[in-house]
Parts: C-alpha cells; structure tokens; sequence
C-alpha cells in the first residue's frame, strides 16, 4: 500500500486553453456606467456639533405610503426606548414599503418634530445618495439584524 497522494486533475471548462487567452474586448457587451457623481466634502465642524447628533439603529417594525404623497413613506421603529417611534422619509421612488419592514436602519434620534402631511416625523433616517449617469440613486444605511435596536453610533 502506498501512501501518497497524487493532485487531482484540473477540472475542465470545456472551452481549449487557447481560447480562454486574452483577446479583444466583447463588442456586444453593454457600456460601462460612468462614474458615480458624489456631492463636495462640507465644511469641517467642531467635535462637540458631531457629538450633538444621537444615531440610534433602529428596526422597522411597519412601513407604509403616506397618503396623498408620492415620495413619502411612514416608518414605525423600535428605538430601544420601549416607545415605537414614527419617522417620515422621502424614499418612496427607491423603496416599496414591504421590502423595508424587518430591516435594521440607522437614525438621527434627537430632532424636533418635524410635521409632514399632517403627521408628526421624529427623527431622520440615514441614506446614502449619488448619481450615476445623472440620475439620482439612494441607499437606505440598512445594518447588520445582530445589531440590537437602540444601539448608539459613536
């Protein structure tokens, strides 16, 4: 009995090695995107201004279209706090309701009440924003589920 062992062969792709060597691009292939487009840096602020805003994760508990809205949806968080908290954001062109609840969300707990549509919004939700091909697009900040509603951001 011998005991070594031999590397197993290759798996093959089907396609002769030669084939596979670099070559011209695919002419049928579709263009590339340009770049995304970012907004400047702001202006630097002061580490106590930073320190002013409470970010809190947060999980969607509901969402729903605001009525006589077409950008608004309404979220009903747990914060943590034991209180469900309401927040109004303007993603609706990016988002159907139903595909948000269940997520894990950032948000800026500390400010006022902000009324929209006759319904109180209190605090904003964190999204990233760019352009590609001079079109708008939005990314609602959506964190890790193991991350407990009311964890604080530092």
């Amino acid at each position: 009995m011998t005991d070594h062992l031999e590397p197993a062969p290759e798996p093959s792709t089907g396609i002769p090695a030669d084939a596979a060597a670099p070559g011209p691009a695919n002419p049928t292939a579709p263009e590339r995107a340009e770049a995304p487009t970012i907004e400047p840096i702001a202006a630097d602020i002061d580490f106590e201004t930073f320190s002013a805003s409470d970010m809190r994760v947060c999980k969607v508990l509901e969402c729903s279209a605001v009525k006589k809205s077409k950008k608004l949806l309404q979220f009903t968080l747990d914060d943590g706090t034991g209180t469900k908290r309401t927040i109004l954001s303007g993603i609706h062109a990016y988002y159907e309701p139903e595909e948000l609840v269940g997520k894990t969300v950032l948000a800026i707990v500390n400010i006022p009440p902000r009324k929209m549509m006759g319904v109180d919004s209190c605090g904003m939700l964190l999204s990233a924003v760019h352009e590609v091909d001079g079109e708008e697009r939005l990314n609602l900040l959506m964190l890790d589920d193991a991350i407990p509603a009311g964890a604080k951001l530092y």
